[in-house]
């Protein structure tokens, strides 16, 4: 792989409560998951993030949640069908309209929290999701969770995908990420975490947390926005690949 996209979680600072540093995340990353209100984020701050990302040629996508904005968006939600795309809709609407008045566009989405989580595996609130992100403009990209059966949901429902890894989690030898319950779920070591991530571009190979090899087919890296370090974290990331002759760039330009 001679490109790959690095992505983080942006926006999500709500009022007087700061959540991660957007302003340095966006002179590292090359897409922004912007909040779109839901779990995170108010108007006005979400306006600055999505007109500090065009400033910096850095591709918006729309950080779609749950209506849990107390619990972040990290709590399962048995929706309806009809509820979850109606949510999926309003939210890439607002963002849309936001990117807009900044001169520019949203151009993927990606779930959030639990309903990332939830999707990967659940075909009945994946389509919903789907057909949210179809209803609005079908030409938007679902970001996913590599190897996890709602990419090629999405594939089979007509719209492109974006499978991601994560940069700053460990995985199990099945491939899924390793529960944040269980002792090093969370990756700290910033040239370690850049090491995997080379290996991941290179070779599309990472290493679980038994020690065992395995695939995964990722086109993009995420790094939390929110996780204690992620800027020294995104920096060693994209320093690492860069070095090696890996150029960061977007899935798909703004």
């Amino acid at each position: 792989m001679s490109a790959i996209d690095l992505n983080s979680d942006l926006g999500e600072s709500y009022g007087a409560w700061k959540m991660g540093d957007d302003a340095a995340m966006l002179a590292i990353v090359s897409s922004a998951n912007i909040a779109c209100g839901f779990h995170a984020g108010d108007p006005l701050g979400i306006r600055k993030t999505v007109e500090a990302a065009a400033n910096c040629g850095v591709a918006i996508g729309a950080h779609v949640s749950y209506p849990d904005r107390v619990g972040f968006g990290r709590r399962d939600m048995d929706l309806t069908p009809a509820e979850l795309a109606a949510d999926v809709i309003y939210q890439i609407g607002a963002l849309q309209g936001l990117a807009t008045a900044a001169g520019t566009r949203v151009t993927y989405v990606k779930p959030h929290g639990a309903l990332y989580n939830r999707i990967a595996n659940d075909p009945k609130q994946g389509q919903a999701v789907i057909d949210g992100i179809k209803a609005v403009d079908a030409n938007l990209i679902l970001m996913g969770l590599a190897g996890a059966p709602i990419l090629e949901q999405a594939r089979a429902s007509g719209l492109n995908v974006v499978a991601e890894a994560f940069a700053d989690r460990a995985y199990t030898p099945a491939g899924h990420l390793v529960s944040r319950r269980e002792a090093g779920a969370v990756l700290h070591d910033t040239n370690l975490i850049g090491q995997r991530m080379l290996r991941l571009a290179r070779e599309g190979t990472l290493e679980a947390i038994d020690g065992s090899v395995i695939r995964i087919d990722a086109q993009s890296i995420c790094v939390h926005g929110d996780s204690p370090g992620a800027v020294a974290i995104a920096q060693a990331v994209r320093k690492t690949l860069e070095a090696d002759g890996i150029d960061v760039r977007a899935f798909l330009r703004p």
